[in-house]
């Protein structure tokens, strides 16, 4: 059972630990094609924390860092838009040109159709990418401030050598202070191919997980970065556990026994623009519990919708839910979250309460 810090002992509800970029947004067009961007912020580890906060109300804030130029405000400017103390921001000096550090960049075109989304990251030698261990506090942010809540993932534990080490070393400080602690495996092929593949991520992942409270990814999350082949897993289960995702999360608690919760989203892409969507978790009071399928979603974006479960499920928790609520509250924030543009959730709260208890889509007067 996770054991959460009472709200009077902490000044944050919620912090994350990520790199935020500056995404530019072709709207229904292609990046190849395009004459004009949407600017917003986003980063996989930071739309959680987001989420928390605007759409539900959590104190937080993010840890990250961004390189002293013009660009580096804007995202600055956009992260207080969305509700979060910035105040643990990193300022590197910048050279002028970004030879030796800058600010990461996210192109995203949505998709249609029979096309497919696509992403194009340009955040090579970014300020976030060069944290290294010891240029934060973890003691004074757990210990003297206080984190009811800790969130990390996989995207900034690959970017590179030292930032693998900064999720070791915050998660163990995390721990020490008796802060919950969320991780999303959310794994990039283009993030570890040039440092090791696949075999590089499950090494950094499995390091990381013997921390972790409350584990968070999909099917193809768990076999990439934790090397878990679904297939043989069902030997000796129950007719629910042998579910294809049952074992995959029975295999995951037996390995790792420090996961409270294991958690997943169910996604069958039928279309960029039509997806079956779902979610289940585990912990061993409630066994495992699925959310209200949604078979035939309609989505506009979906860039963040995983990061929004994620959000809705940690909502939940802290809120003193039980954990078939708590998958519910994920699931339909993360369907919400698809329905608009750019990588943060434009949700509120009763719209999440109202879909998460089986409201439809009719109109609010």
């Amino acid at each position: 059972m996770l054991k959460i810090k009472p709200a009077a002992e902490c000044r944050y509800d919620v912090i994350a630990l990520g790199e935020v970029m500056l995404r530019l947004d072709p709207g229904e067009g292609r990046i190849r094609t395009a004459r004009t961007f949407q600017a917003w912020e986003g980063g996989g580890e930071y739309n959680v924390a987001r989420g928390l906060r605007r759409v539900f109300g959590h104190r937080g804030a993010v840890v990250t860092a961004l390189a002293d130029n013009e660009v580096g405000h804007l995202i600055e400017e956009l992260i207080l838009a969305g509700g979060l103390d910035a105040s643990l921001i990193t300022w590197m000096p910048f050279d002028g040109i970004g030879r030796a550090v800058r600010n990461g960049l996210n192109f995203t075109e949505r998709g249609f159709g029979v096309r497919g989304a696509v992403g194009v990251s340009d955040r090579a030698h970014s300020a976030a990418s060069q944290l290294r261990p010891g240029d934060i506090d973890w003691d004074e942010i757990f210990g003297a401030h206080g984190v009811r809540w800790f969130h990390t993932g996989g995207i900034f534990a690959g970017l590179s050598e030292s930032t693998a080490e900064v999720v070791i070393e915050a998660v163990t400080a995390a721990k020490r202070h008796g802060t919950v602690v969320s991780y999303d495996l959310n794994y990039r092929p283009s993030i570890w191919r040039a440092v090791g593949g696949m075999d590089r991520a499950r090494e950094v992942n499995r390091q990381i997980a013997r921390h972790i409270d409350v584990m968070i990814g999909n099917e193809e999350d768990f076999t990439a970065a934790l090397g878990f082949d679904v297939e043989g897993f069902n030997a000796g289960l129950s007719s629910v556990e042998a579910d294809h995702y049952g074992s995959m999360i029975t295999r995951a608690v037996a390995e790792y026994p420090n996961f409270a919760i294991v958690a997943t989203t169910l996604r069958t892409v039928r279309s960029a623009t039509v997806n079956d969507w779902g979610a289940i978790a585990w912990s061993q009071e409630s066994g495992l519990v699925a959310a209200t399928p949604r078979p035939g979603l309609e989505i506009l974006d979906r860039v963040g919708g995983g990061d929004s479960f994620a959000s809705g499920l940690i909502h939940g928790l802290l809120d003193g839910q039980s954990l078939p609520a708590a998958v519910e509250y994920g699931a339909a924030h993360g369907a919400l979250a698809m329905t608009t543009p750019g990588d943060t959730s434009m949700a509120t709260r009763a719209e999440v309460l109202k879909l998460a208890s089986g409201g439809g889509a009719r109109v609010d007067r």
